[in-house]
Formats: structure tokens, sequence, C-alpha cells
């Protein structure tokens, strides 16, 4: 008898309950072929310009995913087990075939997860797999995919626009020249792909690399900095370049929210220690802390969207950070107090409409108690998605339910992305939409909404929403609620 194929049932992540569930059928198709709004990745810029394949089936969905391979790690399997490389030249497992057959043999394993959603997403929608992975189907699902990853439809511009990607944002540290993206933008592509300006790297003086990373960023600009004056020039002349560029946002991942400032000559005498040697933990985190708070005046000037995601404790194993590199030894969330730390810096920006701050969180614990009250309010802050360890059918569903009584759905910045895999954007957004078309179908069901208003919702968070949250400044026609404009041949 012939194997049934792998198949995705259509009513996947959608509600169970039979009347939530047609209705939601119905939410879901008005969206599920609206373009990708991809605002918060980190896509590298090169890839797209040069046009890159994807190489192997590990090099692609594995070794690059920190979700997949901390899970493999969680039961047992090292990091070079799974074809990471250490950074002191130790061994690595070099045979991406037998790096595969680890993962297919350990599918189990990531039941009831994202990743599993978006692999099989991925695996069926994208690359057309029909066989589940399995010790069994390793090899052959290699064989299938390498094949396919060698031909021109499965290189990356291709699959930009097969996955009808409207625009995406990359992040770019301080000192970037920017160059990936003007070849870009030579090819047509500078409405498509922008940077996005991320300076954690310079804002944290205790941070072993920080003085070379101030010295890369007056190289760049052609510039000396000498003092924390200079510095700011610094900062803010390369913003405006990034500006130029196309970028429409600013991405800050502190450890808090804290965003007090600082006088002049306290932030002068800590620049001026850093400069010379190094500085404690303490204080590094209140020149952090100044640096948000001169970022959004800088953003008020130039009109970049602030983006904050604070509350991850980066490199929890120093063993694995070690061994790996930073950003790569289990991060772990940590609470954070959102209405304390932007205290001061919505007391001076949060109701000047020239600015604008996208908060994200993966401290659930704050969603109902702070930030939608925050967002609820102030007419600067918008909430970002489900981030991170909550850009999950749980995560997603639960962001729903706790922020929308207070803060509504206008005051979000709809589904933007958190992700380095480029094949997982189009699974994730189709989740996010799955997930909404869910909560708006319970709303219509108890008559709390019709189900017009449930669609026009259902577009704004996966579409318009998302634009208007990082509008130029330029597009913004009344200050606070910039409209986008659907694409041709979407109605309400």
């Amino acid at each position: 008898m012939a194997k049934t194929p792998w198949k995705l049932h259509p009513d996947r992540a959608l509600p169970a309950e039979p009347t939530q569930r047609s209705i939601a059928r119905e939410l879901y198709q008005s969206v599920a072929a609206l373009p990708i709004v991809s605002m918060h990745g980190h896509i590298d810029a090169g890839a797209i310009r040069r046009n890159d394949a994807f190489g192997d089936p590990a090099e692609l969905f594995i070794i690059p995913d920190h979700y997949l391979v901390r899970m493999l790690v969680s039961q047992g399997y090292r990091q070079q087990d799974l074809g990471v490389r250490p950074l002191n030249g130790d061994p690595y497992e070099t045979d991406h075939r037998l790096v595969w057959r680890r993962f297919c043999a350990n599918w189990k394993l990531f039941r009831g997860t994202p990743t599993r959603y978006w692999m099989e997403h991925e695996l069926v929608e994208v690359f057309g797999i029909t066989e589940e992975p399995s010790a069994a189907t390793a090899d052959a699902i290699y064989d299938q995919l390498s094949a396919t990853l060698a031909t021109p439809a499965f290189r990356i511009r291709s699959l930009f626009d097969r996955f009808n990607i409207e625009i995406l944002s990359t992040t770019d540290a301080p000192d970037s020249d920017l160059a990936e993206h003007a070849a870009l933008a030579a090819d047509g592509w500078g409405e498509r792909v922008v940077p996005t300006f991320r300076p954690d790297g310079i804002f944290y003086p205790d941070r072993a690399a920080w003085r070379a990373s101030v010295r890369s960023l007056a190289a760049r600009n052609g510039t000396e900095i000498t003092d924390y004056a200079s510095f700011l020039v610094a900062v803010q002349e390369r913003r405006l370049a990034f500006v130029a560029a196309g970028a429409r946002a600013t991405d800050h991942g502190h450890l808090t929210a804290d965003t007090t400032p600082l006088s002049a000559a306290d932030a002068q005498r800590i620049f001026a220690k850093a400069l010379t040697g190094p500085v404690d933990a303490a204080t590094g985190a209140a020149f952090a802390a100044n640096m948000l708070f001169e970022s959004a005046r800088m953003s008020v000037e130039d009109g970049l969207v602030m983006q904050l995601h604070p509350g991850v404790q980066r490199d929890h194993s120093d063993e694995i950070s070690a061994a790996f590199g930073p950003d790569n030894g289990f991060d772990i969330p940590r609470p954070v107090d959102y209405t304390r730390g932007l205290q001061p810096l919505l007391n001076a920006f949060g109701l000047n409409p020239r600015f604008r701050i996208i908060l994200f969180t993966i401290d659930e614990t704050v969603y109902s108690r702070e930030l939608a009250p925050i967002a609820g309010a102030y007419p600067s802050v918008r909430l970002g998605a489900p981030w991170w360890f909550l850009d999950s059918p749980g995560g997603m569903a639960r962001f729903r339910e706790l922020v929308t009584e207070t803060a509504g759905f206008y005051n979000t910045s709809g589904f933007v992305d958190d992700t380095r895999a480029f094949a997982s954007i189009p699974a994730r957004h189709d989740l996010a939409r799955r997930i909404d078309a869910g909560y708006l179908a319970g709303l219509v069901a108890e008559h709390r909404l019709t189900l017009d208003e449930a669609t026009e919702t259902a577009i704004d968070l996966a579409y318009t929403l998302p634009l208007a949250a990082y509008a130029r400044r330029d597009d913004v026609s009344d200050g606070i609620t910039p409209v986008a404009v659907l694409p041709e041949g979407v109605a309400l």
C-alpha cells in the first residue's frame, strides 16, 4: 500500500470550537495572501545583494537556528555535534548529512513548539516535502532538499518574490558602511530592503569591545571621538547616514528598560574613564540608560522609530559563550520594570508627535499590568509583536488576550517577525495571521465585533499596522496614525 503523502491540515492553529473555527477560516482567508512586512529581522543584506544560494539542508535549517539547536542541546547533544563551529578550532561535525540525520531522528522533540510549526510549513509549503522527518526518511528528504536548493528558483531573491515580502529590514551595527544597501538600492531594491541602526555595542562602556567599537565608529565617520560631546555628534551623524540609506528604525536590546538620563558632567566622567580603562557593570548600565534617553531625543530630530526589547540575560552559560562567542550562551529572559524604567523617557518625549517607540517584551507578566496601560495612554508608544520565546501560538494568543482590553488593536505594531532564518519568514507570518483570526473569531462569535469589523482588523494587524508603525516621518499624514494603502486587489 502506498504511503499517504505528508500534508498540513488547512485549519492548523485555528480554534477547535466549530463556530469560531468557521469564522476564523473566513478571516484567515482575507489575510493569507497579503504582502509580508518584515521590519525586525536579522537577514544579511549581502546575501540578498549577491542573490545567494542557501547551501545544503543543514546549513539552511539547523546550524544557524538557535531555537532548534538549543532544543537538541537540552537533550544531550553538543553544539559541535550539530555543525556549530567552536571559536578555538576544536573538532566539530562537518558531515552535514549526519547533522541532518540527528535532527530528523529527534523530530519528536519539537512537538508542541513553534519550531515544529515553522519547520512543517517550510518543508511542505515551501520545499514540497511529502514525508515527515524521521530516522528512516532523513536521507531521502536531504537529497530532495539538496536538489531543490541547487535550482535558481530557490535563491534568496526568487524566494523573496515568492514569499511576497514587500519590505524587509536588516539589523546593522553603527559602523556598517551600508555598502550592501547602496548596491541593493542601485538594483532597484532600496525600498524593499532597508537597514536598522543597532547601537548596543557603543552604548555599554563596560563591555570588552567597547573602545574598539567607538574607534570604529569614529573611523567610519572620518572624525575623532575624544569626549562625550564628540561621541554624541558621531552617533547623530551615523544615524543620519542610516536615514539616507533608507532606515526606518533603531533597535535596542538592553538588559533593562531604564532610561534615566545623566548630567553632561556625569556622562563625560564615565566616558573619559571608559576610554582609558575598565568600568564596572553598574556604571556601564547607567551610561546605557542615558543613551536610551539620548536616542529618543535623536529620534525626535531625525524621525527614526525607536525599538526597545529589554529583558534578556545573554550568555547565561559562561562555558558556551566562551566556546562559541557572544549571543550563543543560552540567552534567558528576566523580569523587566517598564513603568519606572521608561518614565524619564516618556516624561520627556512620550507626548511629542514627532516621536515613536515600539516596545517588545518576553516578560508576559507585564502585558496587562504595564505595557498595555502605557501604550493605551502615550500616543508615541506601540506594542511590538510577541517576540523571541513568545513568537509562538500560545504566546501570540496570550498577548492578544492580555493587551487588547486596555490598549486595543491599534496601539500595537501588528506582526513583525524576528528571525535570522529567511525561509521561516512566511511560516511565522502565517502563524500570526491564523492566531489573530482565531482571536477575532471569538469576538465575532460573542457578538462583540461584526464580521466586517473583524475582517478590517485582521488586515490591519497583518499589513497596514506594521507599515504604519514603521512609516517614515514624511509618510505620516497627521503626526499620529499613518495610513497604509492596501495592495491592488485587496479590499475590506
